[in-house]
């Protein structure tokens, strides 16, 4: 008697965990019609270490590494949870100008202080994508650049009086008030806002999603 061998296909996800706080992550996953369950970190656990910078640091380098260490994070928050198995996705933002990194203001001077080195010049936003479903994880990098125009000082004390800028890397939201100070765009808007629809896709595509 012939053994006809029989291939079972592992099943396709239906939902990813995402490991953000961010609203827009969240607007930006459903605008692609990707079902999503928050894995926030839990109470007492040390998120604002893994965006520490290492000495000389490349700004692409840090992205990338801070990205896979969040991942890792939530990998760690959902096994130690109990939670039904789904691939996790993972994404940070930062700002570079030259080799300085920008990233979440401490406090309003420190906001004040990044929008006046951003002021009349142009910068890098770097958004790095990762997602790991079982042992298979894919990355990706988004690399975009925006000019701001110059901005008086009663402009910057302006906006950061009205509070966008804190939490944002490089103290502002391309989708906010500060869209008023920015002259030009190259690259991907998404990725400015904080996650790379484009890169993003393309990953999760390579895990079976149809978008």
């Amino acid at each position: 008697m012939r053994t006809i061998p029989i291939t079972v296909n592992d099943p396709k996800p239906t939902f990813v965990y995402l490991a953000s706080q961010s609203p827009r992550r969240r607007q930006l996953l459903e605008q692609l019609g990707i079902r999503h369950e928050l894995l926030l970190p839990d109470a007492g656990e040390d998120t604002e270490s893994l965006e520490d910078v290492l000495p000389g640091e490349a700004p692409a380098r840090y992205v990338v590494r801070v990205t896979g260490l969040k991942l890792d994070a939530a990998l760690a928050r959902m096994k130690r949870r109990g939670l039904p198995p789904a691939p996790v996705l993972c994404s940070d933002t930062t700002v570079a100008r030259g080799r300085t990194i920008y990233g979440k203001p401490a406090d309003a001077q420190d906001a004040a202080r990044m929008l006046r080195e951003l002021s009349g010049s142009t910068h890098r936003v770097l958004t790095a994508v990762a997602v790991q479903s079982g042992r298979k994880r894919q990355e990706a990098l988004s690399d975009s650049r925006v000019t701001f125009a110059a901005m008086t000082p009663a402009q910057i004390k302006n906006y950061v009086e009205g509070g966008e800028p804190m939490g944002k890397a490089g103290a502002y939201a391309v989708q906010g008030r500060a869209a008023a100070y920015i002259s030009h765009i190259s690259g991907s808007y998404s990725g400015i806002m904080g996650l790379p629809m484009h890169e993003t896709t393309q990953l999760l595509r390579g895990l079976g999603f149809k978008i």
